[in-house]
């Protein structure tokens, strides 16, 4: 049984839900990219007890700004929804206000819309959604760690 863990937190933290129009692009990036981090060390961690910083390591190949521009781009034409893909430019033609460390500006922006995706998913209650895209994105980049 799938588990509205956004839901979940309002109701425990009395939580009134704002609309989810209303949020910024950043907003859902900001979101997303810790949600996006969350799917990708959850399956890592669930294939077996590991050292943390092999962990670490394979965790940080998956979720950086390269990776996840790589994954917008297997998925972009047969994958996304429409709504997904308006979600993503919004987010991907935001103004953030800081730089990728080790990404160029167009890969942090598509990595930025990307995350907008899964902060929208995240707060709408649709995880399923969001797992699929990382699955999918996941097998269709070769990343290792499926």
């Amino acid at each position: 049984m799938a588990v509205d863990l956004n839901s979940y937190f309002n109701e425990q933290f009395d939580i009134v839900p704002q609309d989810i129009r209303t949020y910024s692009p950043l907003t859902l990036a900001y979101i997303g990219d810790a949600i996006f981090d969350v799917i990708v060390r959850s399956i890592l961690v669930n294939k077996g007890n590991t050292a943390v910083n092999n962990l670490h390591k394979r965790a940080s190949g998956v979720v950086k700004a390269q990776s996840q521009a790589a994954i917008v781009k297997a998925l972009m034409d047969d994958f996304l929804t429409q709504d997904e893909i308006d979600i993503f430019k919004r987010g991907r033609n935001s103004k953030p206000h800081t730089k990728a460390k080790n990404a160029s500006t167009g890969e942090y922006l598509i990595a930025t819309g990307f995350e907008a995706v899964m902060g929208y998913l995240y707060l709408t209650g649709n995880m399923d959604r969001a797992c699929e895209i990382v699955k999918e994105g996941l097998m269709r980049t070769g990343a290792d760690i499926l």
